[in-house]
């Protein structure tokens, strides 16, 4: 099991998101290297980082940011946030990304994720973001009225190296991931999930070990909010 401890960026600062709502959000003091490094020295592996910025606006923003944590520290690095089109991920990966989530671009237009699966093969992960069985799309601010299991029936087979599953309604509400969901989608799904949203003790990180075709979980304000200590959390990852 793969632990991604999470660093969101909004205004060059690490931020909590209740639901995605960016009216409702948490600033924390430590900045985002601090943050990364703090995750370093505690053994952590990999990192997932989101550019709230990016996502909101459709280009990347905190790029400079992303790019000194990933020189920095010798971390597996999964970014998302803004993605949009070839040049950015390949700026991404020149910048030393293991991985480069593309959402609301892909969901939009399946023929770019496919044209960035064929150019960057095992670099693109698909992020699918859902609300009540439903994808959301730009920063959480829109509904696609794609159902989840429908769009992913029809990209299943593009060469995607990783999809990372939130439920909307769990994020950041610390009240367990909805595995129920996330097992019907790692049931189909061609590739392996991450499991994102609403982890909040170690118990969470215990039931995914369970589920078949999760390769891991992504774990954010339980953190910062003290709930998971780090020193336990990092004895969990493989």
């Amino acid at each position: 099991m793969k632990i991604f401890p999470a660093i969101d960026i909004k205004d060059k600062k690490c931020v909590r998101l209740i639901k995605g709502d960016f009216n409702n959000k948490t600033e924390y003091n430590m900045s985002p290297v601090e943050q990364a490094g703090k995750y370093k020295n505690h053994g952590f592996k990999n990192l997932h980082i989101v550019d709230l910025d990016g996502a909101l606006t459709g280009e990347i923003i905190n790029q400079d940011i992303i790019k000194d944590i990933v020189v920095k520290f010798d971390l597996k690095v999964e970014i998302g946030g803004g993605i949009r089109n070839l040049d950015s991920i390949q700026k991404y990966i020149d910048a030393g990304a293991e991985k480069v989530i593309l959402g609301s671009a892909a969901i939009k237009d399946k023929t770019f994720l496919k044209e960035a699966c064929e150019k960057f093969p095992g670099k693109i992960a698909l992020g699918l973001d859902a609300k009540d069985g439903y994808l959301s799309v730009s920063g959480w601010q829109e509904n696609s009225n794609k159902l989840t299991l429908d769009y992913l029936k029809e990209v299943n087979d593009y060469g995607v190296s990783r999809l990372i599953y939130t439920d909307i309604n769990r994020d950041g509400m610390k009240q367990s991931p909805n595995f129920d969901e996330t097992s019907k989608i790692a049931q189909i799904s061609n590739f392996p999930v991450l499991i994102s949203g609403g982890v909040s003790s170690i118990d969470d990180i215990k039931k995914a070990k369970t589920l078949k075709n999760i390769e891991g979980i992504i774990v954010g304000k339980a953190i910062y909010d003290g709930d998971i200590k780090l020193d336990e959390l990092v004895r969990e990852q493989d």
